[in-house]
């Protein structure tokens, strides 16, 4: 299996669970800091891969990849802070909801 492929559920998953609270208060500020944050993840991502792939401390096989690279990190690296950026406040305000729901019931 590559890189890419493993990726999509991750993806796929984020965009469901993000798109469920729509109609939660507060959408449109939690997307704009989500995305802040996902800008702050990626440029660590992109530092911090680019650093440990120089320094040898871990390789990618080729065969598995995209080809598609930011420096020596390849762009699959970049999914995964972007998913946490947007899946965990969105996770975080399902089950809020919920306990809020439930602490008045």
């Amino acid at each position: 299996m590559t890189y890419p492929l493993i990726v999509v559920p991750f993806v796929l998953v984020t965009i469901i669970v993000s798109l469920a609270t729509l109609r939660r208060p507060g959408f449109g500020r939690r997307m704009a800091a989500s995305a802040i944050s996902a800008a702050v993840l990626v440029a660590l991502t992109a530092v911090f891969d680019n650093v440990m792939i120089a320094a040898g401390l871990f390789t990618y096989p080729a065969e598995h990849l995209s080809g598609l690279r930011i420096g020596l990190a390849p762009l699959e690296d970049f999914a995964y802070p972007l998913c946490a950026a947007f899946l965990i406040p969105a996770v975080y305000t399902m089950l809020g909801r919920r306990a809020d729901r439930e602490a008045t019931a």
